[in-house]
């Protein structure tokens, strides 16, 4: 039995620096994952900040060109049909 006993013994002994080893992996694991958020969201708002007034400067001058194209369609067709031979 005291074979036995201090083999109990040796893996109480290994299981229980296993556990610190794995404890401080997932500590550091955590932290680093933490960081890496943090990183992360810092990067976004800088980026959004950054093209934000590009984004709404391209869609005003979208806007701007959609509502040019329209309203030369209408005149284009308008005088088209100004321009035709009336209906018998």
């Amino acid at each position: 039995m005291t074979n036995l006993e201090r083999q109990m013994k040796a893996l109480q002994k290994h299981l229980k620096t296993l556990k610190t080893q794995a404890d401080r992996a997932t500590g550091q694991a955590r932290r680093r994952m933490r960081r890496l958020e943090r990183r992360t969201r810092v990067e976004v708002e800088r980026m959004i900040r950054r093209t934000e007034p590009r984004v709404r400067e391209a869609v005003a001058q979208a806007t701007l060109l959609s509502r040019s194209f329209r309203v030369g369609v209408r005149a284009g067709a308008a005088a088209y049909r100004a321009g035709r031979a009336p209906k018998r």
